[in-house]
């Protein structure tokens, strides 16, 4: 079957913008070939600089032939109803309909429908302009003479040419024939800027890609990827160093180049007193060029790795000499700041403040806002001052280390550094708490209470660190979800749901254990009395803030997508969180992993069916009678020796299980429940439920209550499924 191949050549595409671009090509092309009953094989997209690129490969050559039945008005209509079927199933009179017979309806009119298919590259013809017209890009731009006319085409940057070519791989391919903005179609496009510019004539994918490769193009942009971080490891490892490895500036370089070639710069050693973060971060922000380090000390060397998109032929030299002129000068700048903010401020000079309290100090003194309807950042910090001083006996912390680390923690976003390089905030903090002699714990803190952001980034071990991340993610929970701006659908733009999974994974991980209803009640309560809101605590009939409430069940939430990525049940997870008082993450975990060992058993899961057929009886008759069967049951009513013996197993199990909770040992509780399986199958296999003896049948209904009284010891069994 055909394929087809389509390039759009044009200036140069960004690269941020790139990989998704040619995403959306394909998505478009192959959603429209199906919508159009063309069903391909396959189809794979690529980007450069200068080319969005789509292979399809296996279209059928036409498409099929559509035969569809349409019902009309019935016989006898109005004529309007009559004209009207006419004109949408395109029949010249009802003479061309047919009349199917209904005995309950009435005779109506039928049009069979015919429509041939047509030849796949008309269909390309058609809807191939439609895609480039109204692609999706973030940015567009118009240019040249007929910018300002009607209709004029938008693109990312001008447009040059387009290939399209449709055909069977034995035989000379099609052109599509379209034209956009004066662009004709062809098999035409150009390969590298300067090293190959002259026009080539491509037949298919598998010629085109070639000849791209023979004019110095990497289609491919993970051969581009592979090609840099290859070359620049071999120049590193020459020179007895290793690169210092960066996915998301390999990302961007590779969109920078048709052709990579790798070479190594180097700058003066006496940068090399600037942290190695500050300087990386200068030559991937102004270069986009790599570090390299020394792999006995660990410590970056004075040189870099660049990406050029030209085979030069003085070797690059002189390319190389270009971007070691540029990192000089950023460098300077960088040393400049880094100096700069060990400095005192002229204005407090003569406070005896230390540098990183006089940033603190500037803080408060200009009163940055944090949130326009949060207060400043002054009024967030003695908040988080606040909560990390009760959060640190909780998770093992010196209460006034902790309280240190949260008054400084925000002070470098007001430093030179920062301020240039805003990615390098918490870091510089603990570089600057060392330098003004600071304790260890509250450096490390600075840096590490931004810690997790992120599935991948690790977790906290220090106590202090703890103690403040938890309180830094706290308060900015509770202060939105104060001010109703909560997270929906995907919208999140203040990261809390990735701050509320930081809470969960700093106390599993950290093994800490904290009631999050109360301490978030107690958090509400700080946040309102500090804020001087108008609005009031509301309270509900536990007495806990309802936003407070609102907010746990978020944590929920975001426990059940740890858990699920984890690969555990989501309903586990709610047959635990339905019981009353469970809001200590580290228990709940623990409870899931324990009450999802215990189902694998054939205990367990005898025990949930039971159960759950005690809870649809119980549902079944409370809905008849209209009351519910709670109480405790009377022994002298027991009629059976099997009442009896689970009566008996319910207060074994019971009491049992109701022990190891407390001591927290919940494999425990799972075992005493198991206990209660051999009575439950007796019961339902040798006891009517639904006696005629109204006493006895409602005695036994509460003893069914008992079961799924037990049984919330350790979960909500209604919840599971099964």
């Amino acid at each position: 079957m055909p394929d087809l191949l389509l390039e759009l050549f044009s200036e140069e595409i960004p690269a941020r913008m790139q990989a998704k671009a040619a995403d959306d090509l394909k998505r478009l092309v192959t959603d429209k070939l199906v919508a159009e009953g063309l069903v391909y094989e396959g189809a794979k997209a690529f980007a450069t600089p200068r080319r969005l690129t789509l292979t399809v490969h296996g279209i059928p050559a036409r498409q099929p032939d559509l035969k569809d039945e349409r019902k009309g008005p019935k016989v006898g209509a109005p004529d309007a109803a009559v004209q009207g079927f006419l004109k949408a199933t395109g029949l010249a009179s009802l003479d061309e309909a047919t009349i199917q017979k209904d005995p309950k309806k009435g005779d109506f009119y039928v049009a069979l429908i015919e429509k041939p298919g047509r030849p796949a590259i008309d269909v390309l013809a058609e809807i191939l302009p439609v895609i480039v017209r109204t692609f999706p890009w973030p940015k567009s731009m118009r240019w040249g003479e007929r910018s300002a006319k009607p209709g004029a085409l938008q693109w990312v940057r001008p447009l040059h040419s387009i290939v399209a070519t449709f055909g069977i791989d034995t035989e000379e391919p099609d052109v599509v024939s379209f034209e956009i903005s004066g662009i004709k179609a062809g098999q035409l496009t150009r390969g590298h800027r300067f090293m190959a510019p002259a026009e080539i004539s491509v037949r298919r994918f598998e010629d085109y890609e070639a000849k791209l490769y023979a004019a110095k193009v990497v289609l491919d942009p993970a051969r581009r990827k592979d090609i840099i971080l290859a070359d620049a490891k071999t120049l590193a490892q020459a020179q007895n160093y290793e690169l210092v490895e960066d996915q998301g500036l390999l990302d961007e370089v590779s969109g920078l180049v048709e052709w990579p070639v790798a070479l190594m710069g180097s700058f003066d050693e006496a940068f090399l007193s600037i942290p190695g973060e500050v300087i990386r971060a200068t030559i991937r922000a102004n270069q986009k060029c790599f570090v390299v380090a020394d792999p006995a000390t660990g410590k970056l060397a004075n040189k870099f790795i660049l990406t050029a998109n030209i085979e030069a032929s003085d070797g690059g030299a002189a390319i190389t000499a270009g971007n070691e002129r540029v990192i000089r000068a950023r460098l300077s700048d960088a040393r400049h700041f880094w100096e700069t903010d060990h400095k005192s401020f002229p204005e407090y000079r003569d406070s005896g403040l230390r540098p990183l309290d006089q940033r603190l100090k500037k803080i408060r003194d200009q009163k940055i806002v944090f949130h326009a309807s949060l207060g400043t950042q002054g009024e967030r910090i003695d908040r988080i001052i606040r909560l990390a001083r009760e959060i640190a006996p909780l998770v093992g912390a010196d209460p006034d280390k902790a309280a240190r680390a949260a008054e400084l923690a925000k002070a470098d976003l007001v430093t030179e550094v920062v301020g240039e390089f805003p990615e390098l905030q918490g870091l510089m903090g603990k570089y600057y708490a060392l330098a003004q002699g600071e304790d260890a714990s509250v450096a490390a803190a600075c840096e590490e209470h931004y810690k997790p952001q992120g599935p991948a980034d690790r977790v906290p071990t220090d106590p202090v660190s703890i103690a403040v991340a938890l309180a830094d993610k706290l308060d900015t929970l509770v202060g939105f979800w104060a001010i109703d701006e909560k997270p929906t659908g995907s919208k999140d733009p203040y990261a809390l749901r990735r701050a509320a999974l930081g809470v969960i994974r700093l106390l599993l991980e950290s093994g800490h254990q904290i009631a999050l209803s109360s301490f978030l009640t107690e958090a509400f309560a700080k946040f309102y009395s500090s804020s001087g809101a108008t609005w009031g605590v509301l309270i509900n009939a536990a007495g806990f803030d309802e936003r407070a409430l609102d907010l746990l069940s978020f944590f929920a939430d975001r426990l059940k997508v740890q858990l699920r990525d984890q690969g555990a049940r989501h309903d586990l997870v709610d047959a635990v969180f339905a019981l009353e008082g469970q809001d200590d993450i580290l228990m709940i975990v623990r409870r899931v992993e324990a009450l999802a060992a215990f189902l694998a058993t054939d205990d367990g899961k005898n025990l949930l069916a039971g159960t759950k057929r005690a809870a649809n009886i119980l549902r079944i008759e409370e809905k008849k009678d209209g009351r519910a069967f709670d109480g405790a049951p009377d022994a002298s009513l027991y009629a059976q020796d099997e009442e009896k013996a689970l009566a008996a197993a319910i207060d074994r199990a019971r009491a049992a299980a109701t022990e190891a909770v407390a001591r927290e040992d919940f494999a425990a509780a799972m075992s005493a429940m198991a206990g209660l399986r051999p009575a439950v199958d007796a019961f339902f296999e040798h006891v009517t439920v639904n006696a005629d003896d109204k006493p006895v049948r409602e005695n036994r209904l509460k003893l069914l209550n008992e079961i799924r009284a037990a049984t919330r010891a350790v979960a909500d069994f209604s919840k599971i499924q099964e």
